[in-house]
């Protein structure tokens, strides 16, 4: 199920580089004008929300990356967690249909969370200097 963003999509220019399959639609490629402003308020975006009051991560987009891969990481683990014991948790206050719903809830959220690292992870990447090549 893909749920609608709420940001308009960037375009691609062919001048502007190559980007890899995934990379977050927000972001401009790597060497296109603002690419580091947008690279930074997504990175911000999968941050808890204090983290925008703290200069150095606004100024320092690498900084910010390493701060955003590290709490996404957290939110995997957790979410793992999380579907390890909700059918135990839950078992004596709801009604099976009710987990199974909980269980497809925590399912979703691992997936989009996936997705999200691995964004992440390029745009870190990239703001460390990678250049991504089309590969065949």
């Amino acid at each position: 199920m893909r749920t609608e963003r709420p940001w308009p999509r960037v375009e691609r220019s062919v001048s502007t580089g190559y980007v890899p399959p995934g990379w977050p639609e927000r972001v401009r490629p790597p060497g296109a004008p603002d690419w580091e402003l947008t690279a930074t308020e997504f990175l911000l975006d999968c941050c808890p929300a204090d983290y925008r009051r703290y200069r150095l991560l606004r100024r320092h987009p690498v900084v910010l990356a390493r701060f955003a891969a590290v709490f996404v990481e957290a939110q995997e683990r957790a979410s793992r967690e999380g579907l390890a014991g909700v059918r135990m948790s839950l078992a004596d206050l709801v009604a099976p249909e009710v987990i199974a719903g909980a269980v497809e809830v925590w399912s979703q959220q691992q997936a989009f969370l996936a997705r999200l690292r691995r964004e992440v992870t390029m745009v870190e990447e990239a703001l460390r200097g990678r250049r991504f090549v089309p590969t065949m």
